[in-house]
């Protein structure tokens, strides 16, 4: 009544009394006297929030901790943790584990809820989907949504990351996919999919009737390009040996620390190749190239019969870094989220074009300019049918950064124009309100005048 402090009980009042000595020594007094004091009336809602809002006000804001930084429900069990919020505010009382994983799901079904409302509001969505492994190689499912709304402003939603228990076949992966697109009512809106170039990705998305768009990121351009030219591809194969002593030996990674430092270099660690991304390739020859000196002053004070990278190798590799650094750049503009990037494939396949020829007549050894007419190949052969894949062209098309100079090919931008034309037009005969006709709600209104925006836009877009 007079103090809402939580003490431990032990069935008896010793504690109660040790904290009325210690804490209210002037209310003990009172009792003692046969004279008690009043009880404090509850603080108004003028005088801050009740203790109950408050308690509800840190339950949310702890469910936000754990959701955002991804923290495991038992962080409620630490004692630091315990501690370290009984210093901040000792009136709090921390839920229990199985109480917290409540309010998480509680906080995971609110959000559903609001997403699938404004899923409803989207006319059209896409998808991106992908396998992947844990640590423990147990095999998950990624699908991922993306659509525009109301706002016009880009939108993405992750439906799933289930664990995927059956075989990697493609009639098992259709399935999945179809239970996560039936579980957020999104079966009919689903334009496209895009995966990576597996075989069973693909066939997934045919069987499911729908558009698949290979992932530009994904690509296999640059992997094949290097497995096809035999000298990079050992250099490759000696750099790993090289990355794999010094994140594997303790001994070896104090070495190079200290060669580091004696340099004036920053101590990097090196980068090791995943053989799934291509871009980790880079990455590991790019962070061995900067580090080059000390790695070879390193490996030179080791007891290792690693042999190290020579100065010829070297060039081979800065010549190779300079032809694959366009399709680095290229692979991460294309893996934003804020904004569109179909409308970019073009271009960039033109760019590429133009930089792996202008970059490959540079090339002074022959074994980076057999790697330059390989990506050449590869870049066609994966890419060349881009400007008649009719939604990138289309896309390309309205895009006002590109419009027809995106195209390559003249003829393939004049029969994006032709298809765009002929759609805007057949459009605007199906919704042609007939003479006399009444509009019976907002809503049509608002329909027609986004008929209208959109007509106009397309029509200004092919004139400028």
């Amino acid at each position: 009544m007079y103090c809402d402090r939580q003490l431990a009980y032990f069935n008896n009042t010793s504690s109660m009394m040790r904290h009325l000595r210690s804490t209210h020594p002037a209310i003990l007094q009172c009792a003692e006297d046969g004279n008690i004091p009043p009880v404090p009336r509850p603080a108004t809602d003028t005088a801050g929030p009740s203790k109950q809002g408050r308690q509800r006000e840190l339950d949310e804001a702890l469910v936000d901790m754990v959701v955002k930084d991804l923290q495991p429900f038992t962080i409620v069990e630490d004692e630091g943790f315990m501690a370290f919020v009984n210093k901040l505010d000792p009136s709090y009382v921390l839920p229990s584990r199985k109480a917290l994983k409540t309010m998480v799901t509680e906080r995971y079904n609110i959000s559903k809820e609001k997403t699938m409302e404004d899923l409803k509001k989207a006319d059209f969505v896409s998808l991106t989907a992908d396998m992947w492994s844990s640590i423990n190689m147990d095999g998950y499912l990624g699908v991922t949504c993306h659509y525009t709304t109301p706002e016009a402003k880009l939108a993405t939603v992750v439906l799933g990351v289930r664990r995927f228990y059956q075989t990697h076949t493609a009639q098992h992966l259709m399935e999945a996919k179809a239970l996560l697109m039936a579980e957020w009512g999104i079966t009919t809106k689903v334009q496209c999919m895009v995966t990576d170039n597996a075989s069973n990705m693909i066939l997934s998305a045919q069987l499911l009737n729908l558009r698949h768009v290979p992932c530009f990121a994904h690509n296999l351009i640059v992997k094949k390009a290097l497995d096809q030219t035999p000298l990079i591809n050992e250099i490759r194969q000696k750099a790993r040996k090289i990355v794999g002593l010094f994140r594997s030996s303790c001994k070896a990674k104090d070495k190079l620390v200290e060669m580091q430092s004696l340099m004036g270099r920053p101590a990097l660690k090196l980068m090791q190749e995943v053989d799934t991304r291509w871009n980790s390739t880079y990455d590991m020859l790019q962070r061995l190239y900067e580090q080059r000196e000390p790695v070879g002053a390193a490996l030179s004070n080791l007891n290792s019969d690693t042999a190290p990278l020579t100065s010829f190798e070297y060039n081979i590799i800065q010549e190779s870094l300079s032809l694959l650094q366009p399709f680095k750049l290229a692979t991460t503009e294309l893996s934003e989220e804020l904004r569109v990037s179909a409308s970019k494939l073009i271009p960039l396949y033109r760019m590429l074009q133009h930089k792996l020829s202008q970059k490959k007549g540079q090339s002074a050894q022959e074994s980076t300019a057999q790697l330059g007419t390989h990506l050449q190949e590869g870049l066609h052969s994966r890419c060349g049918g881009y400007e008649s894949f009719r939604a990138l062209a289309l896309a390309t098309l309205l895009d006002p950064r590109f419009k027809n100079v995106g195209f390559g090919n003249p003829a393939k931008a004049q029969e994006a124009e032709k298809q765009i034309t002929l759609e805007c037009a057949s459009l605007m005969r199906s919704n042609t309100p007939t003479p006399g006709k009444q509009f019976h709600s907002s809503s049509d209104i608002m329909e027609l005048c986004h008929l209208n925006n959109y007509v106009t836009y397309t029509s200004y877009m092919l004139s400028v």
